[in-house]
Protein backbone atom coordinates (compact mmCIF):
# COMPACT_ATOMS: atom_id res chain seq x y z
CA UNK A 1 0.00 0.00 0.00
CA UNK A 2 0.98 3.29 -0.89
CA UNK A 3 2.04 6.34 1.78
CA UNK A 4 -1.01 8.08 0.46
CA UNK A 5 -3.52 5.51 1.94
CA UNK A 6 -1.78 4.61 5.29
CA UNK A 7 -2.29 6.41 8.27
CA UNK A 8 -0.94 5.89 11.63
CA UNK A 9 -3.59 8.31 13.17
CA UNK A 10 -5.49 6.69 15.43
CA UNK A 11 -8.46 4.85 15.35
CA UNK A 12 -11.81 7.15 17.19
CA UNK A 13 -12.67 4.71 20.20
CA UNK A 14 -15.37 4.81 22.27
CA UNK A 15 -13.75 6.08 25.18
CA UNK A 16 -11.40 8.46 23.49
CA UNK A 17 -14.05 10.17 21.41
CA UNK A 18 -16.29 11.42 23.43
CA UNK A 19 -13.61 13.59 25.16
CA UNK A 20 -12.00 15.23 21.83
CA UNK A 21 -14.87 17.91 21.92
CA UNK A 22 -14.03 19.23 25.49
CA UNK A 23 -10.42 19.07 24.91
CA UNK A 24 -10.19 21.05 22.22
CA UNK A 25 -12.66 23.62 23.19
CA UNK A 26 -10.22 24.01 26.28
CA UNK A 27 -7.12 23.54 24.58
CA UNK A 28 -8.49 26.18 22.04
CA UNK A 29 -8.83 28.62 24.99
CA UNK A 30 -5.91 28.08 26.78
CA UNK A 31 -4.13 28.13 23.55
CA UNK A 32 -5.73 31.37 22.18
CA UNK A 33 -5.41 33.27 24.96
CA UNK A 34 -1.92 32.77 24.94
CA UNK A 35 -1.78 33.50 21.61
CA UNK A 36 -3.66 36.95 22.04
CA UNK A 37 -0.75 37.32 24.55
CA UNK A 38 2.13 36.84 21.67
CA UNK A 39 0.20 38.98 19.42
CA UNK A 40 0.27 41.62 21.81
CA UNK A 41 3.61 41.13 22.54
CA UNK A 42 4.73 40.91 18.86
CA UNK A 43 2.73 44.08 17.67
CA UNK A 44 4.08 46.08 20.85
CA UNK A 45 7.75 44.82 19.65
CA UNK A 46 6.90 45.75 16.23
CA UNK A 47 5.71 49.09 16.82
CA UNK A 48 9.11 50.09 19.59
CA UNK A 49 11.54 48.23 17.07
CA UNK A 50 10.41 50.16 14.21
CA UNK A 51 10.79 53.23 15.65
CA UNK A 52 13.74 52.57 16.80
CA UNK A 53 15.53 50.76 14.16
CA UNK A 54 15.83 51.26 10.07
CA UNK A 55 14.46 49.74 6.96
CA UNK A 56 17.96 48.75 6.21
CA UNK A 57 18.28 47.01 9.49
CA UNK A 58 15.45 44.71 9.43
CA UNK A 59 16.50 44.06 5.76
CA UNK A 60 19.78 42.74 6.47
CA UNK A 61 18.47 40.39 9.33
CA UNK A 62 15.88 39.32 6.44
CA UNK A 63 18.79 38.81 3.64
CA UNK A 64 20.59 35.88 6.52
CA UNK A 65 17.07 34.51 7.11
CA UNK A 66 16.17 34.15 3.70
CA UNK A 67 18.55 31.49 3.15
CA UNK A 68 19.40 30.05 6.71
CA UNK A 69 15.97 29.61 7.39
CA UNK A 70 15.74 26.70 5.13
CA UNK A 71 17.72 25.16 8.01
CA UNK A 72 14.97 25.13 10.28
CA UNK A 73 12.85 22.86 7.79
CA UNK A 74 15.71 20.46 7.85
CA UNK A 75 15.99 20.63 11.58
CA UNK A 76 12.90 19.68 12.13
CA UNK A 77 12.72 17.39 9.44
CA UNK A 78 9.02 16.73 10.18
CA UNK A 79 9.34 15.13 12.91
CA UNK A 80 7.24 17.25 15.32
CA UNK A 81 3.99 16.59 13.30
CA UNK A 82 5.21 13.21 13.30
CA UNK A 83 4.98 12.80 16.63
CA UNK A 84 1.84 14.23 16.77
CA UNK A 85 0.10 11.89 15.03
CA UNK A 86 1.39 9.06 15.26
CA UNK A 87 -0.85 6.08 16.74
CA UNK A 88 1.57 5.45 19.97
CA UNK A 89 5.52 6.57 20.89
CA UNK A 90 7.39 4.53 22.87
CA UNK A 91 9.96 6.15 25.33
CA UNK A 92 13.21 4.65 23.59
CA UNK A 93 10.67 6.37 19.96
CA UNK A 94 10.91 9.94 21.95
CA UNK A 95 14.55 9.81 22.61
CA UNK A 96 15.31 8.71 19.06
CA UNK A 97 13.16 11.15 17.90
CA UNK A 98 15.32 13.72 20.18
CA UNK A 99 18.71 12.94 19.52
CA UNK A 100 17.34 13.00 15.91
CA UNK A 101 16.52 16.48 15.97
CA UNK A 102 19.36 17.41 18.29
CA UNK A 103 22.19 16.50 15.87
CA UNK A 104 20.39 17.79 12.30
CA UNK A 105 20.15 21.41 14.57
CA UNK A 106 23.90 20.79 15.52
CA UNK A 107 25.01 19.90 11.98
CA UNK A 108 22.96 22.77 10.57
CA UNK A 109 24.17 25.14 12.95
CA UNK A 110 27.91 24.27 12.03
CA UNK A 111 26.91 24.44 8.27
CA UNK A 112 25.65 27.88 8.53
CA UNK A 113 28.32 28.93 10.81
CA UNK A 114 30.55 27.92 7.91
CA UNK A 115 28.88 29.12 4.75
CA UNK A 116 28.40 32.98 6.73
CA UNK A 117 31.11 34.46 4.28
CA UNK A 118 29.33 32.76 0.62
CA UNK A 119 25.96 34.56 1.78
CA UNK A 120 27.75 37.34 2.33
CA UNK A 121 29.20 37.42 -1.22
CA UNK A 122 25.69 36.13 -2.30
CA UNK A 123 24.35 39.51 -1.34
CA UNK A 124 27.54 42.18 -1.85
CA UNK A 125 26.96 42.68 1.56
CA UNK A 126 30.20 42.28 4.28
CA UNK A 127 27.73 42.62 7.47
CA UNK A 128 25.94 39.54 7.12
CA UNK A 129 28.44 37.19 7.62
CA UNK A 130 28.89 37.88 11.69
CA UNK A 131 25.23 38.11 11.45
CA UNK A 132 24.47 34.54 10.32
CA UNK A 133 27.34 32.89 12.21
CA UNK A 134 25.57 34.88 15.74
CA UNK A 135 22.44 33.13 14.53
CA UNK A 136 23.94 29.91 13.83
CA UNK A 137 22.90 28.16 17.92
CA UNK A 138 19.38 28.54 16.67
CA UNK A 139 19.50 25.43 15.16
CA UNK A 140 21.19 23.73 17.84
CA UNK A 141 18.66 25.58 20.95
CA UNK A 142 15.11 24.55 18.45
CA UNK A 143 16.68 21.17 17.76
CA UNK A 144 16.78 20.33 21.59
CA UNK A 145 13.41 22.15 22.14
CA UNK A 146 11.01 20.11 19.04
CA UNK A 147 10.10 17.22 20.58
CA UNK A 148 9.56 18.62 24.29
CA UNK A 149 7.39 20.83 22.12
CA UNK A 150 5.65 17.63 20.22
CA UNK A 151 5.60 16.22 23.50
CA UNK A 152 3.54 18.77 24.86
CA UNK A 153 1.36 19.05 21.91
CA UNK A 154 0.53 15.67 21.68
CA UNK A 155 -0.66 15.59 24.95
CA UNK A 156 -2.59 18.27 25.00
CA UNK A 157 -0.90 20.41 27.32
CA UNK A 158 -1.83 23.49 25.49
CA UNK A 159 -1.69 26.05 28.53
CA UNK A 160 1.89 25.02 29.15
CA UNK A 161 2.70 25.33 25.22
CA UNK A 162 1.31 28.82 25.58
CA UNK A 163 3.43 29.65 28.72
CA UNK A 164 6.21 28.41 26.84
CA UNK A 165 5.73 30.56 23.68
CA UNK A 166 4.76 33.68 25.80
CA UNK A 167 7.85 33.77 27.82
CA UNK A 168 10.50 33.33 25.56
CA UNK A 169 8.32 35.75 23.51
CA UNK A 170 8.78 38.44 26.41
CA UNK A 171 12.21 37.53 26.74
CA UNK A 172 13.70 37.78 23.53
CA UNK A 173 11.64 41.31 22.77
CA UNK A 174 13.16 43.12 26.20
CA UNK A 175 16.46 41.65 24.97
CA UNK A 176 15.52 43.43 21.34
CA UNK A 177 14.71 46.71 23.13
CA UNK A 178 17.59 47.09 25.00
CA UNK A 179 20.09 46.60 22.53
CA UNK A 180 18.20 48.71 20.13
CA UNK A 181 18.01 51.45 22.74
CA UNK A 182 21.61 50.87 22.92
CA UNK A 183 21.95 52.24 19.94
CA UNK A 184 23.58 48.66 18.60
CA UNK A 185 20.76 48.78 15.34
CA UNK A 186 20.52 45.15 13.32
CA UNK A 187 22.55 43.13 16.15
CA UNK A 188 19.18 44.33 18.32
CA UNK A 189 16.85 41.62 16.08
CA UNK A 190 19.82 38.96 16.53
CA UNK A 191 19.75 39.25 20.32
CA UNK A 192 15.86 39.16 20.46
CA UNK A 193 16.25 35.98 18.18
CA UNK A 194 18.63 33.98 20.35
CA UNK A 195 17.18 34.93 23.46
CA UNK A 196 13.23 33.89 22.50
CA UNK A 197 14.79 30.76 21.40
CA UNK A 198 17.43 29.85 24.53
CA UNK A 199 14.29 30.94 27.14
CA UNK A 200 11.46 28.84 25.17
CA UNK A 201 13.84 25.84 25.49
CA UNK A 202 14.32 26.48 29.13
CA UNK A 203 10.42 26.91 30.04
CA UNK A 204 9.88 23.42 27.51
CA UNK A 205 12.10 21.79 29.63
CA UNK A 206 11.20 22.59 33.06
CA UNK A 207 6.97 21.99 31.72
CA UNK A 208 7.44 18.56 30.14
CA UNK A 209 8.60 16.40 33.12
CA UNK A 210 10.60 14.69 30.36
CA UNK A 211 14.14 13.88 30.25
CA UNK A 212 15.60 11.81 26.68
CA UNK A 213 17.60 8.29 27.27
CA UNK A 214 20.08 7.05 25.17
CA UNK A 215 19.39 6.14 20.94
CA UNK A 216 18.42 3.17 20.58
CA UNK A 217 18.46 0.97 17.83
CA UNK A 218 16.11 -1.59 18.46
CA UNK A 219 13.13 1.07 18.68
CA UNK A 220 11.21 0.67 15.27
CA UNK A 221 11.29 4.75 13.73
CA UNK A 222 10.25 4.01 10.05
CA UNK A 223 6.96 5.10 10.11
CA UNK A 224 8.21 8.21 11.66
CA UNK A 225 10.76 8.74 9.17
CA UNK A 226 8.86 8.17 6.00
CA UNK A 227 6.01 10.32 7.39
CA UNK A 228 8.92 13.14 8.58
CA UNK A 229 11.12 13.27 5.38
CA UNK A 230 7.58 13.86 3.30
CA UNK A 231 6.42 16.20 5.30
CA UNK A 232 10.10 17.59 5.35
CA UNK A 233 9.88 17.72 1.43
CA UNK A 234 6.78 19.60 1.51
CA UNK A 235 7.95 21.78 3.67
CA UNK A 236 11.15 22.61 2.41
CA UNK A 237 9.37 23.71 -1.36
CA UNK A 238 6.93 25.28 0.78
CA UNK A 239 9.70 27.94 2.43
CA UNK A 240 11.34 28.13 -0.50
CA UNK A 241 8.16 29.29 -2.45
CA UNK A 242 7.48 31.72 0.48
CA UNK A 243 11.11 33.23 0.63
CA UNK A 244 12.59 33.44 -2.76
CA UNK A 245 10.47 37.14 -2.89
CA UNK A 246 13.08 38.23 -0.15
CA UNK A 247 15.98 36.64 -1.94
CA UNK A 248 15.31 38.71 -5.31
CA UNK A 249 14.57 41.89 -3.78
CA UNK A 250 17.27 41.05 -1.40
CA UNK A 251 19.84 40.32 -3.89
CA UNK A 252 18.91 42.68 -6.84
CA UNK A 253 16.91 46.10 -4.63
CA UNK A 254 19.28 45.98 -1.67
CA UNK A 255 18.79 46.12 1.97
CA UNK A 256 16.63 49.48 2.01
CA UNK A 257 13.86 47.44 0.05
CA UNK A 258 13.99 44.61 1.53
CA UNK A 259 13.03 45.83 4.70
CA UNK A 260 10.30 47.61 3.98
CA UNK A 261 8.66 44.33 1.79
CA UNK A 262 9.91 42.88 5.09
CA UNK A 263 8.06 44.83 7.55
CA UNK A 264 5.10 44.43 5.52
CA UNK A 265 5.10 40.70 5.41
CA UNK A 266 5.85 40.27 9.33
CA UNK A 267 2.43 42.77 9.93
CA UNK A 268 0.80 40.02 7.62
CA UNK A 269 2.18 37.24 9.07
CA UNK A 270 1.87 38.15 12.65
CA UNK A 271 -1.83 37.75 12.71
CA UNK A 272 -1.48 34.81 10.38
CA UNK A 273 1.26 32.87 11.81
CA UNK A 274 -0.24 33.17 15.12
CA UNK A 275 -3.63 31.90 14.44
CA UNK A 276 -2.48 29.07 12.14
CA UNK A 277 0.50 27.19 14.14
CA UNK A 278 -1.96 27.07 17.24
CA UNK A 279 -4.82 25.91 15.39
CA UNK A 280 -3.31 23.25 14.03
CA UNK A 281 -1.53 22.16 16.65
CA UNK A 282 -5.31 21.70 18.38
CA UNK A 283 -6.74 20.66 15.01
CA UNK A 284 -4.33 17.42 14.12
CA UNK A 285 -4.05 15.59 17.40
CA UNK A 286 -7.96 15.85 17.13
CA UNK A 287 -8.51 15.08 13.71
CA UNK A 288 -6.22 12.16 13.29
CA UNK A 289 -8.35 10.40 16.10
CA UNK A 290 -12.06 11.03 13.91
CA UNK A 291 -10.40 9.39 10.94
CA UNK A 292 -12.70 6.17 11.22
CA UNK A 293 -15.49 8.76 12.17
CA UNK A 294 -16.34 11.29 8.88
CA UNK A 295 -19.01 12.89 10.12
CA UNK A 296 -17.57 14.34 13.49
CA UNK A 297 -14.67 14.63 11.12
CA UNK A 298 -16.17 17.00 9.17
CA UNK A 299 -17.81 19.24 11.65
CA UNK A 300 -14.67 19.84 13.86
CA UNK A 301 -12.65 20.43 9.97
CA UNK A 302 -15.65 23.36 8.55
CA UNK A 303 -15.91 24.52 12.52
CA UNK A 304 -12.10 25.01 13.00
CA UNK A 305 -11.80 26.70 9.65
CA UNK A 306 -14.48 29.06 10.25
CA UNK A 307 -12.91 30.08 13.40
CA UNK A 308 -9.91 30.81 11.59
CA UNK A 309 -11.11 32.55 8.84
CA UNK A 310 -13.66 35.21 10.49
CA UNK A 311 -11.04 35.99 13.10
CA UNK A 312 -8.21 36.62 10.42
CA UNK A 313 -10.15 37.86 7.25
CA UNK A 314 -11.57 40.13 9.38
CA UNK A 315 -8.08 41.38 10.44
CA UNK A 316 -6.70 41.26 6.94
CA UNK A 317 -9.60 43.74 5.29
CA UNK A 318 -9.65 46.06 8.01
CA UNK A 319 -5.67 46.22 7.84
CA UNK A 320 -5.85 46.86 3.88
CA UNK A 321 -8.57 49.05 3.86
CA UNK A 322 -6.91 51.20 6.42
CA UNK A 323 -3.14 50.61 5.50
CA UNK A 324 -1.97 53.70 5.32
CA UNK A 325 -3.00 55.18 8.73
CA UNK A 326 -2.27 52.69 10.27
CA UNK A 327 1.24 51.58 9.05
CA UNK A 328 2.52 55.49 9.00
CA UNK A 329 0.89 56.09 12.82
CA UNK A 330 1.83 52.66 14.22
CA UNK A 331 5.32 52.28 12.45
CA UNK A 332 6.03 55.86 11.28
CA UNK A 333 6.25 57.66 8.15
CA UNK A 334 9.53 56.39 6.96
CA UNK A 335 7.45 52.97 6.63
CA UNK A 336 5.04 54.65 4.07
CA UNK A 337 6.23 53.23 1.29
CA UNK A 338 5.55 49.18 2.40
CA UNK A 339 1.61 50.51 2.62
CA UNK A 340 0.92 49.44 -1.31
CA UNK A 341 3.22 46.19 -0.41
CA UNK A 342 1.02 45.21 2.26
CA UNK A 343 -2.21 45.71 1.09
CA UNK A 344 -1.68 43.57 -1.94
CA UNK A 345 -0.02 41.06 0.43
CA UNK A 346 -3.23 41.11 2.61
CA UNK A 347 -4.95 40.33 -0.42
CA UNK A 348 -3.01 36.97 -0.22
CA UNK A 349 -3.05 36.29 2.77
CA UNK A 350 -6.70 35.65 3.02
CA UNK A 351 -6.51 32.97 0.59
CA UNK A 352 -3.73 31.53 3.03
CA UNK A 353 -5.97 31.31 5.54
CA UNK A 354 -8.38 29.45 3.61
CA UNK A 355 -6.11 27.12 2.91
CA UNK A 356 -5.01 26.25 6.03
CA UNK A 357 -7.85 23.86 6.12
CA UNK A 358 -6.82 21.82 3.02
CA UNK A 359 -3.35 21.38 4.58
CA UNK A 360 -4.95 19.88 7.85
CA UNK A 361 -7.01 17.37 5.74
CA UNK A 362 -3.42 16.27 4.26
CA UNK A 363 -1.87 16.06 7.78
CA UNK A 364 -4.47 13.70 9.83
CA UNK A 365 -5.15 11.44 7.14
CA UNK A 366 -1.23 10.97 6.69
CA UNK A 367 -1.04 11.94 2.96
CA UNK A 368 1.82 13.31 3.21
CA UNK A 369 3.18 11.87 -0.37
CA UNK A 370 -0.21 13.43 -1.65
CA UNK A 371 0.79 17.01 0.03
CA UNK A 372 4.77 16.71 -1.60
CA UNK A 373 3.34 16.24 -4.82
CA UNK A 374 0.67 19.12 -4.60
CA UNK A 375 3.05 21.07 -3.02
CA UNK A 376 5.98 20.70 -5.75
CA UNK A 377 3.04 21.29 -8.72
CA UNK A 378 1.38 24.88 -6.54
CA UNK A 379 4.57 26.05 -5.47
CA UNK A 380 5.88 25.86 -8.59
CA UNK A 381 4.08 28.06 -10.38
CA UNK A 382 3.85 30.53 -7.18
CA UNK A 383 7.58 30.19 -7.97
CA UNK A 384 8.11 30.95 -11.45
CA UNK A 385 5.17 33.53 -10.98
CA UNK A 386 7.27 35.58 -8.28
CA UNK A 387 10.49 36.01 -10.98
CA UNK A 388 8.65 37.08 -13.54
CA UNK A 389 6.64 39.42 -11.39
CA UNK A 390 9.98 41.09 -9.85
CA UNK A 391 10.32 42.31 -13.32
CA UNK A 392 7.74 45.38 -11.64
CA UNK A 393 9.90 45.68 -8.43
CA UNK A 394 8.69 44.74 -5.00
CA UNK A 395 4.74 45.56 -5.83
CA UNK A 396 5.32 43.34 -8.43
CA UNK A 397 6.51 40.49 -6.74
CA UNK A 398 3.64 40.81 -3.83
CA UNK A 399 1.01 40.85 -6.92
CA UNK A 400 2.32 37.15 -8.01
CA UNK A 401 2.82 36.16 -4.35
CA UNK A 402 -1.03 36.95 -3.41
CA UNK A 403 -2.09 35.41 -7.09
CA UNK A 404 -0.12 32.48 -6.58
CA UNK A 405 -1.67 31.46 -3.38
CA UNK A 406 -5.10 32.35 -4.33
CA UNK A 407 -4.45 29.53 -7.24
CA UNK A 408 -2.70 26.95 -4.58
CA UNK A 409 -6.41 27.45 -2.61
CA UNK A 410 -8.55 26.57 -5.40
CA UNK A 411 -6.38 23.92 -6.63
CA UNK A 412 -5.86 22.22 -3.05
CA UNK A 413 -9.23 21.66 -2.80
CA UNK A 414 -9.76 20.15 -6.28
CA UNK A 415 -6.95 17.67 -5.42
CA UNK A 416 -8.51 16.39 -2.48
CA UNK A 417 -12.07 15.81 -4.15
CA UNK A 418 -11.15 12.20 -3.09
CA UNK A 419 -10.06 12.36 0.37
CA UNK A 420 -13.20 12.14 2.26
CA UNK A 421 -13.07 15.38 3.30
CA UNK A 422 -15.97 17.69 3.02
CA UNK A 423 -14.31 19.90 0.01
CA UNK A 424 -16.99 21.76 -1.37
CA UNK A 425 -17.71 22.68 2.01
CA UNK A 426 -14.45 24.02 2.56
CA UNK A 427 -14.82 26.01 -0.72
CA UNK A 428 -18.15 27.83 0.29
CA UNK A 429 -17.07 28.60 3.65
CA UNK A 430 -13.72 30.65 2.11
CA UNK A 431 -15.53 32.38 -0.37
CA UNK A 432 -18.36 33.53 1.77
CA UNK A 433 -16.30 34.77 4.34
CA UNK A 434 -13.96 36.28 2.14
CA UNK A 435 -16.40 38.25 0.06
CA UNK A 436 -18.76 39.40 3.24
CA UNK A 437 -14.86 40.58 4.79
CA UNK A 438 -14.24 42.24 1.02
CA UNK A 439 -17.25 44.15 0.86
CA UNK A 440 -17.09 45.61 4.36
CA UNK A 441 -12.99 46.85 3.86
CA UNK A 442 -14.64 48.47 0.94
CA UNK A 443 -16.90 50.36 2.61
CA UNK A 444 -14.05 51.66 5.48
CA UNK A 445 -11.98 52.27 2.53
CA UNK A 446 -14.43 54.40 0.88
CA UNK A 447 -16.06 56.24 3.97
CA UNK A 448 -12.23 57.18 5.40
CA UNK A 449 -11.01 58.07 1.68
CA UNK A 450 -14.71 60.26 1.00
CA UNK A 451 -14.88 61.76 4.67
CA UNK A 452 -11.51 61.95 6.23
CA UNK A 453 -9.12 64.47 6.67
CA UNK A 454 -6.46 63.51 8.51
CA UNK A 455 -4.86 60.11 9.24
CA UNK A 456 -6.45 59.87 12.39
CA UNK A 457 -9.79 60.80 11.19
CA UNK A 458 -9.58 57.99 8.10
CA UNK A 459 -8.96 55.65 10.85
CA UNK A 460 -11.81 56.62 12.98
CA UNK A 461 -14.12 56.59 9.79
CA UNK A 462 -13.05 53.41 8.42
CA UNK A 463 -13.78 51.35 11.67
CA UNK A 464 -17.18 52.61 12.02
CA UNK A 465 -17.65 52.22 8.52
CA UNK A 466 -16.39 48.83 8.60
CA UNK A 467 -18.65 47.79 11.63
CA UNK A 468 -21.80 49.14 10.44
CA UNK A 469 -21.20 47.13 6.78
CA UNK A 470 -20.61 43.83 8.76
CA UNK A 471 -23.44 44.24 10.97
CA UNK A 472 -25.80 44.98 7.89
CA UNK A 473 -24.23 42.16 6.56
CA UNK A 474 -24.73 39.63 9.34
CA UNK A 475 -28.79 41.04 9.62
CA UNK A 476 -29.46 40.62 5.33
CA UNK A 477 -27.37 37.49 4.73
CA UNK A 478 -28.62 34.39 6.74
CA UNK A 479 -25.51 31.77 5.66
CA UNK A 480 -23.08 34.78 6.82
CA UNK A 481 -25.05 34.79 10.14
CA UNK A 482 -25.18 31.53 10.81
CA UNK A 483 -21.45 31.21 10.48
CA UNK A 484 -21.15 33.62 12.54
CA UNK A 485 -23.49 32.16 15.09
CA UNK A 486 -21.65 28.56 15.23
CA UNK A 487 -18.43 30.63 15.92
CA UNK A 488 -19.89 31.78 18.80
CA UNK A 489 -21.12 28.41 20.06
CA UNK A 490 -18.32 26.81 19.26
CA UNK A 491 -17.83 25.81 23.41
CA UNK A 492 -20.67 23.70 22.80
CA UNK A 493 -20.30 22.53 19.08
CA UNK A 494 -17.25 21.44 20.63
CA UNK A 495 -18.82 19.03 22.95
CA UNK A 496 -20.97 17.94 20.71
CA UNK A 497 -18.91 16.84 18.43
Amino acid sequence: MSADNVSVAAPASAAVAPRLGQVAARGALLTMGGQACKILLQFGGIIVLARLLSPGDYGLLAMVAAIVGVGEVLRDFGLSSAAVQAREVSPRQRSNLFWINAGIGLLLALAVFAAAPAIAAFYAQPALQPIAQALAPTFLINGLATQYRAQLNRDMRFGWLAVADVGGQAIGLAAGVILALRGHGHWALVAQQLAQGFATLLVLVATTGWRPGLPRRDAAMGHFLRYGGNLMSTQLVVYLSRNIDALIIGQRFGAELLGLYNRACQLLMLPLNQINAPATAIALPVLSRLNDDPARYGRFLLHGQSVMLHVTVAIFAFACAQAEPLIVLVLGPQWAPAVPIFQILAVGGAFQVASQASYWVFLSKGLTASNLRFTLVSRGVLIAAIVFGAQWGTQGVATAYASGVALGWLGGLAWLRDSGAPVGAMGRNGLRVMFAYGLCGLASAAAALQWGNSLVARLALGTAAMLAAFLLLAALWPAFRRSLMDILRSRSLLRAG
